[in-house]
């Protein structure tokens, strides 16, 4: 299969890029810088540079594909820019334009949102597959929309909800490596209240190798689960990152934590977001066999800068 993966350079894309490659597949990997290229073209597939806001070259890519894993998006603007909203609304663009050119080809569509969309629609409970986001409650939701449409137009679209922790020695930039640097600039690894909050985790490989298997065989309209584990209390996160960095952990309030990281990391660290992939492993095949969280904390990679 010819495989147009966007986001190819990334800690999530370019070890898909090498799975599917490893598996016979031929890819096309989309990146939009000349180093991170080179990292692409050396896996031995062929890259297109150029951005996801070019909605032609995109529809092209899609239309000469055989399948599409999308995996780009905007975090230097959300984050560093602060403009998650210009993030979210690149995003839709991007899935409107990839899945416009896939409509009625039966081609398989890989979408990628996050676990952390149910943590507003899903209380008191573990979230499943069959959940859906509450509109209002994540900007990621719209996106899910609009593979549910496509998926009923004819194109085999599922969507990887990522766990927000996809951890690995490939992680620089993803949330453990934020939460690792404010530890190292507050002086104590924190956990808000009793740190009871739970967040999913996958290993990098293991999430790669799922999106494989879904762009192989999901069906259309399909929730993918990258959820490893399905809920790791924050506290015992905040303990590991202690216990490598040397300040042991401490309770701080909800307004201290948002002192610390900002508004929008100290919110995160609240959501509490057990989620279950028992179905996902059923229908997929999917064995997680790589390190889980708190083990890849503990192996130091990540206190190595």
């Amino acid at each position: 299969m010819r495989v147009f993966v966007t986001g190819a350079s990334g800690h999530i894309g370019l070890p898909v890029v090498r799975d599917l490659l490893a598996a016979g597949h031929t890819v096309v990997g989309l990146d939009r810088y000349a180093a991170s290229a080179e990292q692409v073209a050396a896996t031995g597939a062929t890259v297109l540079k150029n951005t996801i806001d070019d909605v032609d070259a995109l529809q092209a890519a899609a239309r000469e594909a055989d399948g599409v894993i999308h995996l780009a998006f905007k975090h230097d603007l959300a984050l560093a820019g602060g403009d998650f909203a210009g993030a979210v609304a690149a995003d839709l663009r991007t899935v409107e334009a990839i899945g416009s050119a896939m409509a009625g080809t039966n081609k398989p569509f890989v979408n990628t949102t996050g676990t952390m969309l149910l943590a507003h629609s899903v209380r008191g409970r573990t979230g499943t597959e069959d959940d859906r986001g509450q509109e209002g409650g994540n900007p990621r939701v719209a996106s899910e929309g609009i593979s549910q449409k496509f998926a009923e137009r004819g194109v085999r679209a599922s969507i990887m909800r990522l766990a927000p922790t996809v951890h690995s020695s490939l992680d620089h930039h993803g949330f453990i490596p934020m939460i690792v640097a404010a530890a190292r600039k507050n002086g104590f690894s924190f956990y808000v209240g009793e740190g009871a909050a739970r967040w999913p985790a996958v290993h990098t490989l293991d999430a790669a190798r799922l999106y494989r298997l879904a762009l192989e065989s999901a069906p259309a309209g399909t929730h993918v689960h990258a959820a490893a584990e399905e809920g790791v209390a924050f506290r015992a996160i905040a303990e590991a990152i202690g216990r490598g960095l040397g300040p042991p952990a401490k309770s701080v309030t909800a307004e201290e934590a948002t002192a610390s990281v900002g508004p929008f990391l100290g919110m995160i660290t609240q959501l509490d977001n057990p989620t279950s992939s028992a179905r996902t492993r059923e229908l997929l095949g999917w064995k997680p066999e790589h390190a889980n969280l708190i083990e890849d904390i503990a192996a130091g990679h990540y206190f190595a800068s």
